[in-house]
């Protein structure tokens, strides 16, 4: 059993096609009092996402931070790398109303963004949502321990 993480901690990737977006990510969250671990990458060559969405959801899986954000140009491909860690529920969205509630109803413990499909501004909007949504428990938490059996 991993150990609880500091509740405001959490990691950031993406590939080379959300670097500007991630980074501007992290100076929001920042600002906000989140203790941040922006895990790259800083160069524009092509890198493949799979590696940077596991990465980060391994520091997600391992308890060594509360949440991860990760992007890529739709988000879809760096979702699916991430969700192939156990322990990992991640979900790509494009609006807050999604990202509050895969947090309210499904315990996610990332977050996925399109570099390419949403702005700047769009995307705090997406990230506050996420961050400040609290797991409601109760009949989701029966279905968020089925979605984990799948795991085993």
């Amino acid at each position: 059993m991993t150990a609880e993480p500091a509740a405001k901690t959490l990691v950031l990737s993406s590939d080379h096609a959300a670097i500007g977006l991630r980074q501007a990510i992290a100076a929001h969250v920042s600002a906000q009092g989140w203790q941040v671990e922006d895990i790259g990458p800083t160069t524009p060559e092509s890198t493949p996402y799979p590696q940077h969405g596991a990465a980060a959801a391994r520091r997600v899986a391992s308890g060594e931070v509360r949440f991860g954000i990760i992007l890529c140009g739709t988000g879809q491909g760096i979702m699916m790398a991430a969700n192939k860690v156990p322990g990992i529920r991640c979900g790509v969205c494009a609006e807050p109303f999604s990202a509050r509630m895969i947090r309210q109803h499904n315990d996610a413990n990332m977050l996925s963004i399109g570099a390419r499909v949403v702005g700047e501004a769009l995307a705090f909007e997406i990230v506050d949502a996420f961050l400040s949504a609290e797991f409601e428990g109760g009949r989701h938490a029966t279905r968020v321990d089925m979605i984990k059996a799948l795991e085993d």
